[in-house]
């Protein structure tokens, strides 16, 4: 009997490890049908219970989505953002054990007009920088990002590289911040967002908006979207002094 136990043991860990390994790695993408706890029994030559045992494992650890009469499926990993932190989308995607990838689609320069004064805390025809890239979470768009940058503020921000470097990274690497302010709001996607994101129309989306200032000024607004399914905030905070 603790022979058999101890077999057991070793077989659970076995499939435990040979299915996250193919979730975390991506051949198993979010959405994929895990075969039957059967077939998995039948594959590795043990018992049906020894396979339901792991499977609770994976629901329990949010690996896999566990539905009656339809089997089991790998969920949509999701990002957790503090609320009163500025985070690294990179850092972010990394954490989900997903490749992270992104690229620029837009950079303009131009003079803030009255839309961007709702936006950003500067004069009438102060000079921005325009800047929009899509961010990657393995093979699927993780988030849209859409920021103007006061080159008042940051004039080095002109003459950066951001095909090669995220703004987001390079400006927390180079700008040091004084004052931050976030805004957040769920909205559904409208057919350019959606066609960005890889998404429905009208799926539900979560929009972080931040400024941030330094001691000479406004450094930049930020609009990130994200997939409402892939993504939460949180926020860690403690009791008021009495």
């Amino acid at each position: 009997m603790a022979e058999d136990s101890g077999r057991d043991r070793t077989l659970h860990q076995r499939i435990l490890g040979d299915i996250e390994s193919r979730i975390v790695s991506g051949a198993w993408p979010p959405g994929h049908r895990l075969p039957f706890e059967v077939d998995l029994a039948t594959q590795y030559g043990c018992s049906r219970m020894t396979v339901n045992k792991v499977m609770t494992q994976l629901a329990k650890s949010g690996l896999i989505e566990r539905r009656r009469k339809s089997g089991s499926f790998v969920t949509q990993p999701q990002a957790q953002s503090a609320v009163l932190e500025i985070n690294d989308i990179e850092a972010e995607v990394r954490s989900l054990n997903l490749a992270y990838g992104f690229r620029l689609t837009e950079r303009v320069l131009r003079k803030a007009g009255e839309e961007d004064l709702r936006l950003i805390d500067v004069p009438p025809g102060a000079p921005l920088l325009v800047l929009s890239c899509v961010h990657m979470g393995g093979p699927r768009p993780f988030c849209r990002e859409e920021r103007l940058i006061s080159l008042a503020t940051v004039p080095e921000a002109d003459r950066a590289d951001f095909s090669a470097t995220p703004p987001g990274q390079w400006l927390i690497g180079q700008v040091p911040w004084s004052a931050a302010e976030h805004r957040i709001r769920a909205v559904n996607a409208s057919a350019d967002m959606a066609a960005t994101l890889a998404i429905a129309k009208g799926t539900a989306c979560l929009v972080v908006e931040r400024r941030t200032w330094s001691g000479q000024g406004a450094v930049t607004h930020v609009c990130l979207t994200y997939p409402g399914d892939s993504h939460t905030l949180m926020a860690r905070f403690t009791p008021a002094s009495q």
